[in-house]
């Protein structure tokens, strides 16, 4: 697929889909409910109708396909489904570690087999009590995900559960947009130092509207930094949001995007003759889903970059940060890591990024690794220039009309 803009200022109104995050998190909840719950506003994505369908199949061969939030939340709550099933996916899915999650479950006396490779999908699920323990021990660096599936099991444990967090905890919002979705459903934490404790209880039937995606909304404030002048209104985001990624909208007032909330969303505004910054820095680890958006805005910009807390992204689709270096690699933009020795006062993991993206070899054609991220992140640079994509459905994972919006503000995509 090529997407092109013919140029001038960037106007538009559009609707966002839902948060995928916020809409598995509610799905499993509503599966753990008695007598279940209304969900509106549910996210298209192909990882959340997955969810869905799996949540309710009967089937003893359960395909999560890509799905990472999908498998790893139905690890945890297949432990408590009567029969055996076999978890599954695709084939990057088996390449992507479990074991954390599986050790974690087995302390609570889960019956769980690995059907292939130790350590990896697909998994052999047999129904448990979970009864041998009600404390636990996780990594705090470990996948968010694996933590919120413990967390949602957490109220139907006969005990309930001590989750106990060891060292430095990232994607923090992540855990707590999982905690704050439990409370809206009637579930109580507390925290002991660096341990969440929840007893058991019952989660309480209310109807649920899922919030639109920031993680989406990053493509749109990407676009309009990278025009001569914006006005966008996106619909249905706020505030008052539980995604650690909406502090996108802070993130790119340092390139003079600016946002007001209103009552249906966001409006934003850039104005004509705005100057990038020189310099970019972030730590990314309770956002690491914005860092490509973040990336590749400053690859067109010609704004250096120095990101840190990207951890979590050599684990997810792709190895990102290397997917990321040999995309923009192709318009002559380097992303590399600080040598540790340079770093060793701190003990983190800086990456620096240098170069403006340089067209001049004509329309570049971008891989996505079937990552959904790396479509979105990058095509957002043909405002500048036309960019070709491989493989463009790999956004259906996340967010399907994002073509189909991209032509609502102008742009053309379309098919080689």
């Amino acid at each position: 697929m090529t997407i092109s803009y013919p140029g001038g200022p960037l106007r538009g109104h559009l609707r966002l889909t839902g948060s995928k995050s916020i809409a598995n998190r509610a799905l499993l909840i509503r599966a753990l409910t008695p007598g279940g719950f209304a969900i509106h506003g549910m996210a298209a994505a192909d990882d959340t109708v997955r969810l869905q369908q799996l949540l309710v199949s009967g089937e003893d061969v359960l395909d999560c396909g890509p799905a990472g939030t999908t498998y790893r939340f139905l690890t945890g709550y297949l432990c408590r489904r009567r029969g055996t099933q076999l978890l599954t996916g695709s084939q990057r899915m088996k390449e992507r570690p479990i074991g954390i999650l599986v050790e974690a479950l087995r302390t609570l006396g889960a019956n769980i087999e690995y059907a292939e490779k130790e350590g990896y999908p697909p998994l052999r699920i047999g129904y448990s009590a979970l009864d041998r323990s009600d404390r636990v021990s996780i990594a705090a660096d470990t996948s968010s995900q694996y933590i919120s599936s413990l967390l949602m099991l957490a109220p139907t444990l006969p005990t309930g559960l001590k989750l106990t967090l060891e060292g430095e905890i990232v994607s923090l919002p992540y855990i707590k947009m999982t905690l704050a979705l439990m409370e809206y459903f009637g579930v109580h934490h507390h925290w002991e130092g660096q341990t969440i404790v929840v007893n058991p209880q019952y989660y309480q039937a209310r109807d649920f509207t899922v919030e639109a995606d920031w993680s989406a909304a990053s493509y749109y404030y990407s676009l309009a930094a990278l025009s001569e002048s914006a006005d966008l209104r996106i619909d249905g985001l706020f505030a008052d949001s539980l995604q650690g990624d909406a502090v996108v909208h802070k993130l790119y007032e340092e390139f003079g995007v600016t946002t007001t909330f209103t009552e249906k969303g966001i409006h934003l505004h850039k104005p004509a003759g705005t100057e990038p910054p020189a310099l970019f820095e972030h730590n990314f680890v309770e956002c690491p889903d914005i860092a490509q958006t973040l990336m590749a805005t400053c690859a067109g910009l010609g704004v250096q970059g120095l990101y840190s807390g990207l951890q979590t992204l050599f684990i997810k689709e792709t190895d990102r940060v290397k997917a990321m270096k040999t995309e923009l690699g192709k318009l002559g933009v380097s992303l590399y890591k600080i040598p540790s020795r340079m770093t060793e006062k701190t003990g983190i993991n800086y990456f620096a990024q240098e170069g403006r993206a340089d067209f001049a070899a004509g329309t570049p054609r971008f891989a996505t690794y079937h990552d959904h991220r790396m479509a979105m992140s990058l095509a957002p640079l043909a405002l500048l220039h036309p960019v070709a994509l491989e493989d463009p459905a790999v956004v259906n994972k996340s967010y399907p009309d994002f073509y189909r919006d991209l032509t609502t503000l102008g742009l053309t995509a379309r098919e080689d």
